[in-house]
């Protein structure tokens, strides 16, 4: 099961909840997802079509609970590409679905005449619980989260430009940076941040699946550090490295061209130590001092050693 469907799952869990919670649950997974067809004598019929057995019993269970439908479920065979069933939740005429597609604000009456409501209706969320249970819904309907250990990108697909923006807007009242984007005939409200996706789900209920990926961040986090933290030390190693590869060659010059002895007794120790200890570092080089000198002063005297070296070489030429 993906990480997406497991976030799904656990959210369809969440039944103990009001009629208003119920009504943005239904609205906004009908919206994202719903289907309305209009039979022979003008029978109303809306359906909801998914892959999630657990979105499909979940809508079972809210509408008959508060709403007292008896829906139809009906089950088909995928595609040959695809092996899993799709589920349809079907709401017919004789069901109540002209009244109920009023109450959960997809359908307006104006005067006799019945259309579309493409928005999200303000007394649908008006409280932050019926807030939260529209996010949800649109989740259900419309929504996936990818795996946290390959990348992160939550998303909720639309099919309606300003019903995208509204939604956009709804979750980023919560102080989220939710953007929209437009992919083939559909709008994409996606979040890419790590800690904002945590965040919606918290919004959404799915508190195992934020503790799983806070526990993925924590790991990733970690292992950058390390990396970061090695790649560090390994740069330093090999700046270091280089440097007294560099300083040996300098002072083997001068041994050769004009001898140590001709270097100022400071100059002659620091180049006698460095080549005794090829391997160690300025700070330990000045340890070895009597007096001891610090790691600048050691860095000094051995910059002094290379001009020498710099000059002779230029001599040579």
């Amino acid at each position: 099961m993906s990480f997406s469907a497991k976030v799904k799952s656990e959210v369809c869990r969440i039944t103990n909840m009001s009629t208003e919670e119920a009504k943005a649950i239904l609205s906004a997974i009908m919206k994202v997802s719903g289907t309305l067809s209009l039979g022979s004598n003008k029978q109303l019929s809306f359906k909801v079509t998914t892959e999630n057995p657990s979105i499909a019993r979940y809508m079972f269970k809210v509408l008959k609970q508060h709403f007292n439908i008896h829906t139809k479920l009906l089950v088909k065979k995928g595609n040959s590409f695809k092996k899993s069933n799709i589920y349809i939740v079907v709401i017919s005429e004789d069901m109540g679905v002209r009244d109920l597609l009023q109450k959960v604000g997809v359908l307006k009456d104006n005067g006799g005449v019945f259309s579309l409501d493409y928005g999200i209706p303000k007394e649908l969320v008006a409280s932050d619980e019926a807030k939260r249970a529209y996010i949800r819904g649109a989740f259900l309907g419309g929504g996936s989260v990818s795996n946290p250990e390959k990348t992160y990108h939550l998303e909720f697909v639309t099919h309606n430009n300003d019903y995208a923006d509204e939604l956009c807007n709804l979750i980023n009242t919560y102080g989220l940076t939710a953007k929209v984007i437009q992919r083939k005939g559909s709008y994409i409200i996606y979040i890419k941040e790590g800690e904002q996706i945590v965040d919606l789900l918290n919004i959404i209920g799915a508190h195992g699946s934020l503790l799983q990926l806070e526990n993925v961040r924590i790991m990733k986090e970690m292992r950058n550090n390390v990396n970061r933290l090695v790649n560090c030390e390994t740069a330093n190693l090999s700046k270091t490295v280089n440097a007294a590869v560099r300083q040996i060659e300098s002072i083997r010059l001068i041994q050769k061209e004009i001898g140590l002895q001709r270097l100022p007794k400071n100059l002659r120790e620091i180049a006698e130590l460095r080549l005794s200890y090829p391997d160690e570092s300025l700070k330990e080089l000045g340890e070895l001092l009597d007096p001891p000198v610090g790691k600048s002063g050691v860095n000094h005297r051995l910059r002094r050693i290379e001009k020498i070296a710099d000059e002779l070489r230029r001599e040579e030429r």
